[in-house]
This record gives structure tokens, sequence and C-alpha cells, in this order.
């Protein structure tokens, strides 16, 4: 165990081993990148594979060094805890199968394969200081870090329209979040007169709540709502999913939300946390818009791109649900909604690139993106069939796949609360789980019960095809395994909140 750094001049590069792993890959995919021509421009694939596997390792190693200690750099405004590890573990194992799906995409696509690796692993570098990030600007560089790269990408397909369309609306609010987000926490460091997150719940906790502190705080929420989609800040989700490049999409389905969650996670329960029964009923209400919105909208869709970005709406909704029965008081409640949020995103993380891994596969021999497209899929290609069907259902939360336990999780921390409120948060979540397996099954059905369009097979490619079969026993295994799943989160949990 290693103990925080005071200094704010201390450079732990142990500690942003990681981080020095993506951003070297990112260079040498730009130097690189440069001298290929034609086909051998896929090659720079590669080169962001080595790099995230190496931060991996290094990811690894550093959760064996803390032990349950912490390492931190820059006066502790950069720590490295459980909880930043297991989020960067993620976004690096996102990150090595959004490589794998981008592999065969995008050199059939053959224009801006280096810009667009670089842009990825940016992002991720990003995302991956942002869970280490315990000051208020630190989050905030780390957050526009991970969002920006992802307005360019969303619009890398510049002969589309809808691509366009897509990419200038996800600017446009994306600016306009972070200029809300910016405003909201300005006004917390003028009133608590610093941007430490545990010195500003220690300002709060003390202070007198002033009005303008409060709705610097609904600022600061209402700004992290734009990142995660949650309604009525998702109004740009479905046509910028549409638009951008499928890989792309499945990157900001997945990795991005949940870096925008795992922002959220640190300014509520670690800054805020005095001020729960400010903010938890409000990200309650905003849970049961969410989640029925989305999935209301998601019944009408015709396009399987708009259906799962309708249905990573309603996910947002269900993630949110803990949030909205925290309070100022109960720590064992806290520790539990902060475990049933890092679970459910886990488990997200898998379910979610493994639909999106098997919508890039069709997506290569039948561009339209069409529920239709899939008419016959489990006669044509029985494998990837029966793995769409597996993640489909999963988000749906039928057993035995690992979806269930993420529902379960939320659906428990509600109950647990043991207020009326909590009980109608609970009681959306059933509703809302019988509302969604209406259209995730209708897609099912498609595949297993309609005659086919087109006879031929889809062939993924060996990097796809490893992505899905991967994802798919990912989504078995994970069920089987809750014992481990949830020890990791549990201790993740209690270093960040503690």
């Amino acid at each position: 165990m290693t103990d925080l750094a005071s200094d704010p001049t201390t450079v732990d590069l142990f500690a942003l081993a990681p981080e020095l792993s993506v951003v070297v890959a990112a260079l040498l995919i730009l130097l690189v990148e440069l001298a290929l021509t034609g086909e051998r421009k896929r090659y720079v694939n590669l080169i962001g594979l080595v790099g995230v596997v190496a931060a991996l390792a290094f990811t690894v190693a550093l959760w064996a060094d803390i032990g349950d200690g912490a390492r931190a750099a820059f006066g502790n405004a950069f720590v490295v805890d459980a909880y930043a590890l297991l989020f960067k573990g993620l976004f690096l194992s996102v990150a090595l199968f959004v490589l794998l799906l981008s592999y065969r995409y995008f050199s059939e696509f053959r224009t801006y394969q280096g810009e667009y690796y670089v842009l990825l692993l940016g992002s991720f570098v990003g995302m991956m200081l942002m869970v280490s990030a315990r000051d208020l600007v630190m989050l905030f560089v780390a957050l526009e870090l991970v969002s920006i790269p992802g307005f360019v990408m969303a619009g890398l397909r510049k002969f589309d329209l809808r691509s366009n369309e897509g990419a200038l609306k996800f600017f446009v609010m994306g600016v306009l979040s972070a200029a809300i987000l910016l405003f909201g926490m300005s006004v917390v460091y003028g009133v608590t007169g610093t941007t430490d997150l545990a010195g500003i719940a220690v300002a709060l906790e003390t202070g007198e709540r002033l009005p303008l502190l409060l709705a610097a705080v609904l600022f600061v929420i209402v700004g992290f709502g734009f990142k995660i989609s949650a309604v009525p800040f998702h109004f740009w989700a479905p046509d910028t999913y549409q638009g951008s490049p499928v890989p792309v999409t499945a990157f900001l389905s997945v990795a991005s939300k949940a870096a925008g969650f795992a922002g959220l996670l640190q300014v509520t329960f670690v800054a805020f946390a005095p001020l729960a029964d400010v903010w938890a009923p409000v990200l309650g209400v905003l849970a049961i818009l969410t989640m029925s919105l989305g999935n209301l909208l998601a019944l009408q869709q015709t396009n399987v791109v708009r259906l799962l970005a309708y249905s990573s709406i309603a996910h947002a909704g269900y993630m949110l649900v803990p949030f909205g029965v925290a309070t100022a008081t109960d720590a064992a409640l806290n520790s539990d909604a902060f475990r049933a949020v890092l679970i459910y995103l886990i488990a997200y993380a898998v379910m979610n690139s493994g639909a999106f891994a098997a919508v890039t596969a069709v997506t290569r021999s039948q561009p339209s993106r069409l529920v239709a497209d899939y008419a016959g899929l489990g006669r044509r290609s029985p494998g990837l069939a029966a793995a769409l069907s597996i993640f489909l259902l999963s988000l749906g939360g039928v057993p035995p796949l690992v979806g269930i336990w993420a529902k379960f999780f939320v659906f428990s921390v509600a109950v647990e609360a043991g207020t009326a409120f909590g009980l109608v948060l609970a009681a959306a979540v059933v509703l809302n789980t019988v509302v969604a397996m209406f259209y995730y099954l209708a897609v099912v059905r498609t595949m297993w019960m309609d005659e086919p369009t087109v006879e031929e097979p889809v062939a993924p490619g060996k990097a796809l095809g490893f992505a899905v079969g991967g994802l798919a026993v990912l989504t078995v295994v994970l069920f089987l395994g809750i014992g481990v799943f949830t020890d990791v989160a549990g201790v993740s949990t209690l270093v960040a909140s503690g």
C-alpha cells in the first residue's frame, strides 16, 4: 500500500502508467499511419490493441500494489484507488472490443483511420483520468477530453447527411452541457472556496444552504445529464447514434455513457453527499422519466440502431434509480446504492457492447440497419443470431444472463430504502422491464421466425467474430460468477465513498 502524496508537484509515473501507455500508442499511430498506404493503414489498429493491453497489464499491477490503499499525484487531485482501477479496467476492456469492432469496418471505410484511432484512444485517456480525478478542475478537463474527440468521430462519415446532422447536434448539445456544468462548478467553488471533492463535502456539511449553491448543484447534475443522455437531455442521442459509424455508436453508448456516470458518482456521492436530500429526488424523477420514455420510444423503432439508442436511454434511467434513494445520513444505504450502479455499469458494458458488435457484423452486408434486415438471421448465421439473442435477452433482464443481476441490485436498493418514493422507483423498474421485453423479443422473433430476405450468411471476420463470441460468453459467465462480481464492486464502493 502506498500513502497518498500531499506534494502538488509529485508525479507518480507508475500511477499514471495506464494513461501513458495509451498516449504512447496514440502518438505511435499518428506517426506510423503517415508512412502507410492503402490497405496497410489498417495495421495501426494493432498498435492501439498493444497499447490498450499494456494499459490493462499496468492496471492489474496497480490493483495488486495498492491493496486497500491508494497512490496519488498532483496534491491528491489524481488518485489511483480501487474505484478508479475498476473503471479503468472497464474502460480498457471496452476499448479492446471497440478496436476489434473497428478493424474491418474502418479498413473497408479506408479513410481517416489514423485520425479515428488517435481520437478514440484520446477519449479513453480522458475517461481514465476522470475516474482518478478528485478535483473539480481535473474532472471537468478530463470530461471534455472524453467529449471533444466524440464530436469528431460522430461526423467521420462526412458524405452522409445523417452523420453531419447527428454530429452537429452532439456538438451543440455537448458545448451547452459543458457551459452549464462549468457554471455550476464555478459557483460551487465560489461558495465553498475549494475544488477538492472531499473538501467541498466538508464545506457543504458545515456551511449555510444558500439558494445559489443549491442551484449550482442542480446545474452540475444537468451538465452530467447531457453526458448520460437522461431525459429531458436525451434528444441528441438517437440521431447521433444513427448517423455515426457503428463502432463509434458502440463507443458512445457504452464507454462515453459509463464515463458520464463515473463523474456523476463522484460529484454526488462524494462532493455533494451532504446535500443528498436536494439532488436525490431530482435524479429519482429523472430515472422514472428516462426509463419510461426510452422504452416507449424504442417500441416504435424500425431501425435497429435507433432502437438500441432508445434502449440505451432507458438503461440510463435504470442506473439513475440508486441515485434517487441516496440520503445524507444512511452510509450503508449509500454504499449499496453506489455498488448497484457499479454492477449495472459493468453488466451494461458487456451486453450492450455485444449487441453493437453483432449489429456491426450485419451492417457490413446490409447497411440500411433496419430490423427487417435481421429476418431469418437464425437460418443464415445461427451463431451470430444466437449471440445477438443472448445480448438482447440480457438487456431485457432474462436469466441466466448477467442483465438480470443488474436489474436485481437496482430493484433491491430501491426497496431497501424503505420509503414510498423508493417503492415507486422499484415499481417503475419492474414495469419498464416488462415493456422493454416487447421490443427485444420482437427482434429475436424476427431473427428466428421470419423468412430471410437474403440467403448469404453473415461473415463478420475473425476480429469481429472474436468480439461477438467473447462478449456472449462473458454475458453468461458474469451471471454465474456474480459473487466475485459483487465483491470487486463492493471493495471499490468502500474505497470510493470512504
